[in-house]
């Protein structure tokens, strides 16, 4: 048994993106950060589907199309394949965890 609040990484100089189960078609992780954001002039977009919560901590995601959603603790977005987005903000004074689900 493990729990996604246990085993937190020492060293989070970057941001941390742990597997925790995968399979042909979907992909959940655990992903860790603690004031880390996505370079403005990058974008993430992927092929397939995310879903995605925070479990603790603050964030903010920008969309390429529509305006930027604060996430708190709970609350959970699904981003369509090829959605262009990327973190604005993650807050510096405690770690931001969340789970996505890639499907």
């Amino acid at each position: 048994m493990n729990n996604i609040f246990q085993n937190l990484p020492i060293d989070l100089t970057n941001e941390v993106f742990e597997p925790l189960l995968t399979s042909e078609t979907v992909k959940v992780e655990r992903i860790i950060s603690l004031g880390h954001t996505t370079p403005v002039t990058e974008w993430y977009e992927q092929p397939q589907s995310e879903w995605v919560i925070v479990l603790q901590g603050e964030a903010v995601l920008a969309f390429e199309q529509g305006e930027p959603i604060r996430l708190k603790l709970g609350d959970y977005v699904n981003i369509s394949p090829h959605q262009k987005h990327r973190v604005d903000w993650t807050d510096p004074q405690q770690l931001t965890i969340w789970l996505a689900i890639h499907y």
